[in-house]
């Protein structure tokens, strides 16, 4: 089915999959986790009421109990999961993408991600081929109220930031149930009324043209820092006083600041493997090792459970968080970054002048190719540049990165979308440019 995906399940509603398939994952999940209670959340895209119907009916039917936490963002769903000791929970989202899609993010206990490697090949299998027997003892839907519980948690990294301007894009999705208990009226808003048809740009602010009002109006109200969330508020990213996009891996190195400086957090800090060496190198220099693992939740919330880490994040702007079960929450990203800028802000330091200090490297930003043999295309770059220059460092687990002198590169094929992505850096614009040429013009010999 289209719709089981590396990380979760998700795609156009009516078109990848139907609220049939929905009743069945219902159906078989509890089986699969083993468990008789289910906590569910959703988000406020235009089919989630159906398919909220659909996912609790098919729960039921298997003589479970639904928790419904009602409307909320993911992470919400992920810190109850593990705060409250379910087996099992799913939130109803298709997070950033455009409004036609939907789909479901399941989590087992401890809030670890089921992705396709852990039991969502299993769970496909079970829809396609497992026989529905509801039961004759059905299972009840509790309304599971737990806002105000959350708002306490993320009360404690709440300081004094009264001396910051702030812009914040809700971008109409689930940030906006709880931006005004947590920073009240200070910040300007903008989006910040919950709309499943995303009137005014689509709730993915990686893609540049979503950011555009944010930066208008940080410029505008002379800002010193603008915050952008996405569809279901488990990404946030971030925008410096001149209106400038800071790409998100550099914001990890920022959070040191706070984890390492000011609280001298022990542990090792986890980023993936297309983490910036601004990043890592600025990391290291304060005595933390950082781990380098693959791209998506599915395996960074694993891993960060494994090694203990302390903190991290990923290039797409989750941010992971030993004191949040070792999951991601954009909020509690948003509030130790806002807390960095105002203390910097004390000291005349700007949100670029932070940036400036941690990046060293030329960055490409992350490049999709269009190729079919996606693996004789990575094998062809590989030995091209290998055969050139020795590398000093060669991580295989999520594509490639090769590390050379003074550059480096990560190839890897996407798992959601028929692409090759390449990211490159090197220590200058000219050799990023040499490097970047000759890349492409390699890729291009491949079908």
């Amino acid at each position: 089915m289209a719709a089981f995906k590396a990380y979760d399940f998700r795609g156009k509603y009516d078109i990848d999959f139907t609220t049939d398939d929905i009743y069945k994952i219902g159906f078989f999940l509890p089986e699969l986790l083993n468990t008789k209670k289910v906590l569910i959340g959703y988000d406020m895209r235009v089919s989630t009421p159906v398919i909220y119907e659909a996912l609790c009916k098919g729960v039921t039917d298997a003589g479970a109990d639904v928790y419904d936490m009602g409307l909320c963002t993911t992470p919400m769903v992920y810190f109850f999961t593990a705060k409250h000791h379910f087996e099992a929970s799913v939130m109803i989202t298709a997070s950033h993408n455009p409004k036609e899609y939907n789909g479901l993010k399941i989590s087992r206990k401890d809030a670890l991600p089921v992705g396709y490697e852990t039991g969502l090949s299993t769970l496909e299998k079970m829809v396609k081929e497992d026989e529905v027997k509801p039961v004759a003892e059905k299972g009840k839907v509790i309304d599971y109220p737990v806002k105000d519980e959350y708002i306490r948690f993320l009360t404690n990294y709440k300081c004094d930031i009264s001396n910051l301007k702030i812009g914040m894009d809700c971008s109409n999705g689930m940030a906006s149930v709880l931006v005004k208990d947590i920073f009240g009226d200070q910040p300007h808003y903008i989006f910040d009324t919950l709309d499943g048809t995303f009137p005014n740009h689509e709730a993915n602010p990686l893609e540049p043209e979503n950011v555009e009002d944010l930066q208008k109006l940080v410029k505008e109200m002379k800002a010193d820092i603008g915050v952008v969330f996405d569809g279901d508020a488990d990404r946030v990213m971030f925008v410096d006083e001149k209106g400038n996009f800071i790409p998100p891996d550099l914001m990890i190195a920022v959070l040191s600041y706070y984890f390492i400086e000011e609280k001298n957090v022990e542990g090792k800090v986890i980023v993936d493997i297309r983490t910036s060496k601004s990043t890592t190198e600025f990391i290291e220099k304060k005595g933390r090792e950082v781990f380098v693992w693959k791209v998506g939740r599915a395996f960074a919330a694993m891993k960060m459970r494994e090694i203990d880490g302390a903190f991290g994040g990923e290039f797409a702007g989750h941010y992971y968080f030993r004191d949040f079960f070792y999951s991601d929450s954009a909020m509690m990203a948003a509030l130790i970054i806002l807390h960095i800028v105002s203390e910097k802000k004390k000291e005349g330091v700007t949100l670029s002048e932070i940036i400036s200090q941690i990046k060293s490297y030329a960055n490409s930003g992350e490049i999709n190719f269009r190729i079919e043999d996606k693996t004789a295309a990575m094998k062809l770059v590989v030995e091209h540049f290998t055969a050139q220059e020795k590398p000093s460092k060669v991580m295989d687990f999520d594509g490639y990165r090769i590390e050379f002198a003074d550059w480096w590169f990560n190839i890897r094929p996407s798992n959601t979308e028929p692409y090759l992505r390449l990211l490159m850096e090197a220590k200058t614009e000219k050799l990023l440019a040499e490097k970047l040429k000759e890349m492409e013009k390699l890729l291009a010999t491949v079908k």
